[in-house]
């Protein structure tokens, strides 16, 4: 991904549902106006989804998602039934598209209701408009007729999405917490791990939302951070680190200067900070065979010294001194059941949009599975949770109890 690019997981994912041959593929080739999905009379040409990233006028930056009909059968159906599911945990705005010739069937009607109950805005399309007799093609708020071959009411149904998007107060990542002009200390290991030339998406999102907001971001390592800040010639307002140099940045950060990590704040940006907070208190309590799962949300090759795999397993087996069993998911692979396991350990989720991560720490408090994430544990098992959310009181109080 180019830096000049919206990251993926910031963009409004739009996806389009229905059976087979209702014709979603014609209908995202008509709405983006290029050939994004490949249009075929056969049934069940889209076997996975598909996305495109791409610019849609009035949406702007977006995702969109072209799914395997949700008629599929077999046991290879199933699973691209199940494929097409997971795409709603992460869906902002839903199309259902309906082949006008046909009408809705029990299936359309079944997923209307699974959309409604996701809490997915969403508009019913009506294809084939063109072949429909006009006085046929009923019409409401929620529904629209389109035609892909000619183009009718594709603009409309553009505007349509548009104005179901919701209105949304979205979370800060960081401006919220510095002042126009103050030094922003960015530590950022350079190790193994760290992606060949470029900075991982995290860091490049802090910078951005840092510069946005008129202050000044410092980029170090670890190694320089304290040359760094006693050549700044001013505290900084605040230093923000890679969680898995928690600990040095800790000791040689001044307790003056407010300090937290990349990792907090996307808990924070796309989850429930005060639920992860909670959730890493659990470790205070762990026993010989707990089950904790470690859930990644992409998926990477993985390094000898890998963060989930092996870090945080030594971690917490030398805080809690108990054995636990450690499971791994990662990517789309978020197990459904959860009740067996003591806590779940999530990554950053800087590849997740904000609706699958919530959608992911919902499903774990509907199940009574406590929640948190990478950095929050790697604070609270290096002595350092406290200090990291300090300047969030209401989270901080949470550490008193």
């Amino acid at each position: 991904m180019s830096m000049n690019e919206t990251p993926r997981a910031e963009r409004l994912h739009i996806g389009f549902f229905g059976r087979r041959n209702a014709g979603k593929s014609s209908l995202i080739n008509a709405v983006t106006g290029q050939n994004v999905a490949v249009v075929s009379p056969v049934k069940g040409t889209t076997t996975d989804p598909v996305y495109k990233s791409m610019e849609l006028l009035p949406l702007g930056p977006v995702v969109v998602i072209d799914t395997p009909g949700l008629d599929d059968n077999g046991e290879l159906g199933k699973l691209r039934v199940q494929k097409a599911k997971q795409v709603m945990e992460k869906t902002n705005l839903g199309l259902l598209v309906a082949d006008g010739l046909k009408g809705l069937s029990k299936h359309d009607r079944d997923l209307q209701k699974e959309l409604q109950k996701r809490n997915i805005p969403f508009l019913t399309v009506m294809t084939k408009a063109d072949l429909v007799e006009s006085g046929k093609q009923v019409a409401d708020t929620h529904t629209i007729w389109v035609s892909a071959e000619t183009g009718d009411n594709i603009h409309e149904l553009k505007e349509r999405l548009a104005a179901l998007l919701p209105q949304e107060h979205t979370k800060p990542l960081v401006s919220d917490l510095i002042a126009p002009r103050d030094f922003v200390v960015l530590v950022t290991p350079i190790d193994a791990a760290a992606p060949k030339g470029r900075l991982i998406l995290p860091q490049q999102q802090v910078i951005r939302d840092v510069l946005e907001h008129g202050a000044i971001p410092v980029v170090t390592r670890e190694q320089e951070l304290s040359h760094t800040l006693s050549h700044l010639g001013k505290r900084p307002g605040l230093v923000i680190t890679d969680s898995q140099a928690f600990k040095q940045v800790a000791a040689e950060t001044p307790l003056n200067i407010p300090l937290t990590s990349f990792s907090i704040l996307f808990a924070r940006y796309k989850g429930d900070l005060k639920a992860a907070v909670a959730g890493v208190t659990t470790l205070n309590h762990l026993e010989n065979g707990d089950k904790l799962l470690i859930s990644e949300g992409c998926t990477h090759h993985r390094q000898c010294e890998d963060i989930g795999t092996v870090k945080i397993p030594r971690w917490v087996r030398q805080y809690t001194g108990k054995e636990p069993e450690f499971v791994f998911s990662s990517g789309t692979g978020f197990p459904e059941d959860l009740r067996s396991f003591r806590l779940i350990v999530h990554c950053g989720a800087c590849m997740l949009n904000a609706r699958e991560m919530q959608f992911r720490m919902g499903k774990a408090a509907e199940q009574g599975v406590p929640f948190t994430n990478y950095g929050i544990l790697i604070a609270q098992t290096q002595g350092i949770l406290k200090r990291s959310v300090e300047m969030f009181p209401d989270i901080a109080a949470l550490l008193e109890k």
